[in-house]
């Protein structure tokens, strides 16, 4: 395959971007089917004059349907489709980002969507199917999903669906809330991925960041203390990777604190811990939920966070090797190969 690809980019080198910009048509057309014409051109950041004539070329093919309402997939454009994922990451060299960064990361898997989710904000969409894959590929009989928010999470959880084997649900976010939008919470990405995969759920209802005093009177808590222990046990989680400085922001970081995080030069943040380049911990949120040391014991840990600003936080958090998976995306993996 690789030979052949080798020799059509030099004969024909105008045939592989032709055939990734049909790829992408393709699949953004999947993810927000019904849609029109302009708003696909206007997403893709092509013109609707170009735009045009690939839509004509794709539904002379019977790859797509053209109606009032949008433009969809058809059966042999979807089949199409799955065919072209599993030869397309060796024609725009995918595979060999993610054979790259499992090697330097030393992780079980990375599966790398091509686009740059910083760019194209609808390629958080393609890493929250690419996510849902790898979740349904590693249940068990009876699994517990521990999740956290972020926009990239509820990218996971809209894509979300059931699972075919009817095997058992249950969803628990790994963290508490922060003062933020309610759609980006733990406990609604939670409540959604249940709904959607057709699982269960359980909320935890307290905030994010505690005071000392605050956390050993929650957890205290017999409620509280139970659902933590479910948390603690679950059997697989599901998180982002934030910047270190938006992170602290979001929170509400204290004044101390944000002086704590930038002199000790933090760059990453999961799990309510701040870590430098180097992978060391700068400092340490009062958090409600998974803990750093408890993630060693959970069977599946799949890491999903994308775009080139998030290189260096990715890089920086992976020293930790936590981790068994990377989702992640072509804008990131590229920037953080260029550092190796």
């Amino acid at each position: 395959m690789r030979s052949l690809l080798d020799v059509q980019s030099k004969l024909l080198p105008d045939l592989l971007n032709v055939m990734q910009k049909r790829y992408e048509i393709l699949r953004y057309i999947r993810l927000m089917q019904p849609i029109g014409r302009r708003s696909l051109a206007n997403s893709l950041g092509i013109t609707e004059r170009i735009l045009r004539n690939e839509v004509l070329f794709l539904k002379d093919q019977n790859l797509i349907d053209i109606r009032t309402s949008g433009m969809t997939l058809t059966e042999d454009g979807t089949s199409l489709l799955k065919d072209l994922e599993e030869m397309m990451p060796d024609v725009l060299g995918l595979a060999f980002l993610e054979n790259t960064l499992k090697e330097k990361f030393n992780l079980d898997e990375v599966i790398v969507v091509s686009g740059d989710s910083d760019l194209s904000p609808w390629v958080k969409k393609e890493m929250g199917r690419a996510c849902v894959t790898c979740i349904k590929s590693r249940l068990a009989a009876k699994n517990i999903v521990a999740v956290t928010g972020g926009t990239t999470l509820a990218a996971v959880a809209e894509m979300m669906t059931p699972d075919s084997k009817n095997r058992e649900l249950m969803f628990v976010p790994a963290r508490g809330g922060l003062a933020e939008n309610v759609e980006n919470q733990a406990n609604t990405i939670c409540a959604k991925m249940a709904g959607r995969a057709m699982g269960n759920y359980r909320l935890l209802h307290v905030p994010d960041q505690l005071s000392r005093e605050a956390y050993q009177s929650i957890i205290e808590e017999p409620s509280i203390k139970e659902l933590l222990a479910t948390v603690k046990s679950s059997s697989m989680v599901i998180y982002g990777i934030g910047d270190a400085r938006t992170m602290a922001r979001r929170r509400r970081t204290p004044a101390e604190d944000f002086k704590k995080i930038e002199e000790g030069k933090a760059v990453a943040e999961a799990f309510g811990y701040y870590f430098n380049e180097e992978g060391e911990v700068v400092h340490k949120v009062q958090t409600v939920g998974i803990q750093l040391e408890d993630i060693r014991s959970i069977p599946h840990v799949i890491a999903v966070a994308g775009g080139a600003s998030k290189a260096k936080a990715i890089r920086a958090y992976m020293k930790q090797a936590v981790d068994s998976v990377l989702i992640t995306d072509e804008g990131a993996a590229k920037e953080l190969i260029r550092a190796f």
